[in-house]
């Protein structure tokens, strides 16, 4: 495969973006834990299944990290597959370009993984909700 900056141009705007959205739900997933934490030290209030959530919760907050994490990774590694073009170092560009599409793999299949994880929090929200509609 010839590598040039025009495929590494491809990912610039794919990056961004991903991480944005993964930003947004580490934005939405940190204002509920500092919701439930309030309703738990100062309203004294801790509601049913309050263990499962906050295993839950954990478990999300450490696959978004992880998500994050790989794909800042890409976009480092884009980054550097640029540079190793300006250098003209093609080899080297086509495997810190594989590295950069490898991280990106592992994030898209981290954050499938986040958002099972979070379906099954809404689930269990749902749960005292499903026991007084079959009463």
């Amino acid at each position: 495969m010839n590598i040039d900056y025009t495929v590494t141009a491809l990912m610039f705007p794919a990056i961004p973006l991903a991480m944005n959205i993964y930003s947004n739900r580490f934005h939405t997933l940190s204002g509920l834990i500092r919701e439930l934490h309030d309703e738990h030290v100062y309203e004294n209030h801790i509601p049913p299944e309050w263990k499962k959530q906050f295993i839950n919760l954990n478990g999300r907050i450490n696959i978004l990290k992880l998500t994050i994490m790989f794909a800042s990774f890409g976009f480092l590694f884009n980054m550097l597959t640029v540079f190793a073009l300006y250098l003209d170092s093609i080899f080297m560009a086509r495997i810190i370009f594989g590295s950069c599409c490898l991280s990106m793999m592992i994030s898209i299949i981290l954050f499938i993984r986040e958002i099972q994880i979070s379906t099954k929090a809404l689930k269990l929200h749902m749960s005292d909700m499903d026991v007084q509609f079959k009463e």
